[in-house]
């Protein structure tokens, strides 16, 4: 029997401002399974970033369980979220966070030094990343000297290093042109079709129209839970 990559039950996060209580996600139930390209969608404060911090193991909830592929991770402790993290999780930020003074190899690579590679080896799965991004004549430059598309599919490289459970990208088009925010949606695409399990988070219609399934939520509760029949490519976009 296949279990869900991720799966929440009634989970509820609560933030303590002075005597306030700030109820961010209310008793929260979702499924995701293996093989899905999901968006979190909603207006600010709706909760989407704190469910995808959840998500990412990245905050713990104040009430109910999360289970990531078949671990409980609810109530685990810092050093165990991080070891889940760096297992099961590949993050792409909108703001690339990339070393600025390291090369593309070696931003790509930094994952696999926390899992315990050598130098060799992690260089050459590295590589391999970068190949599968187009950017393999691109590996020994650093940030400074690629554009912004470039920098986002180094990004992306290094969420797949550890080939984990799943790529959790918040807002991956968010500092990028309309043209090259729609190729890095054609890759995230193809990582899709080659079975990757993908949750995005976005603010904006165009770039959910890429996932699969769009959840949107509104404080903190989830509001709908579609199946999208409408699914964005490039080519649509462009010749509209």
């Amino acid at each position: 029997m296949l279990h869900p990559v991720i799966e929440t039950t009634d989970i509820s996060k609560v933030y303590r401002m002075g005597t306030e209580e700030i109820h961010a996600l209310q008793s929260v139930s979702i499924t995701i399974q293996r093989g899905e390209y999901v968006a979190f969608m909603g207006p600010s404060g709706s909760g989407k970033s704190t469910l995808m911090n959840i998500v990412g193991c990245l905050d713990t909830p104040s009430g109910g369980r999360y289970i990531l592929n078949g671990h409980d991770v609810s109530n685990m402790t810092d050093n165990q979220l991080a070891d889940v993290r760096n297992r099961e999780i590949g993050f792409v930020f909108q703001s690339f966070n990339l070393l600025p003074r390291a090369t593309a190899l070696d931003n790509v690579a930094l994952p696999l030094i926390y899992a315990g590679y050598g130098k060799s080896e992690r260089q050459e799965i590295a590589r391999e990343a970068l190949r599968s991004v187009g950017l393999a004549e691109r590996a020994l430059h650093k940030p400074n000297e690629l554009s912004g598309g470039q920098r986002q599919r180094v990004a992306i490289a290094r969420a797949l290093v550890n080939n984990p459970s799943i790529i959790l990208a918040d807002e991956p088009t968010g500092a990028l042109d309309t043209r090259t925010s729609h190729e890095i949606m054609d890759l995230f695409e193809a990582l899709y079709v080659k079975g990757n399990t993908i949750i995005m988070v976005t603010h904006e219609e165009d770039i959910a129209r890429y996932a699969h399934r769009i959840v949107r939520l509104r404080d903190g509760l989830i509001e709908t839970d579609v199946i999208n029949h409408e699914v964005n490519t490039h080519h649509q976009l462009v010749s509209k």
